[in-house]
């Protein structure tokens, strides 16, 4: 399973959806490259495969970070995948 995370401006925590595929994840990587690459303020929704039921929509203008995380059971000593905070735990 691999998750995207986001990470918005003026907002603490980054929002996840997950893809069942490499594929499937780097497709929605890079619609959210070039969401925030146009500048505009368009909506992008996503679909979690993690969870059905699960729906985000954000504004691509407020878009500040993308990633994806591979989720293999491997985490840090504080029990939580590496990520973008990683840095402000150092």
């Amino acid at each position: 399973m691999f998750t995207i995370d986001l990470t918005l401006k003026n907002t603490a925590f980054p929002i996840s959806v997950q893809r069942k595929s490499a594929e499937d994840a780097e497709a929605v990587y890079q619609l959210l490259l070039a969401a925030m690459r146009s500048g505009n303020p368009d909506i992008v929704e996503l679909k979690c495969e993690g969870k059905a039921d699960k729906k985000i929509a954000v504004r691509a203008s407020e878009i500040s970070g993308v990633q994806i995380i591979q989720k293999d059971g491997v985490t840090t000593g504080s029990g939580k995948a590496p990520g973008f905070f990683a840095l402000a735990a150092e």
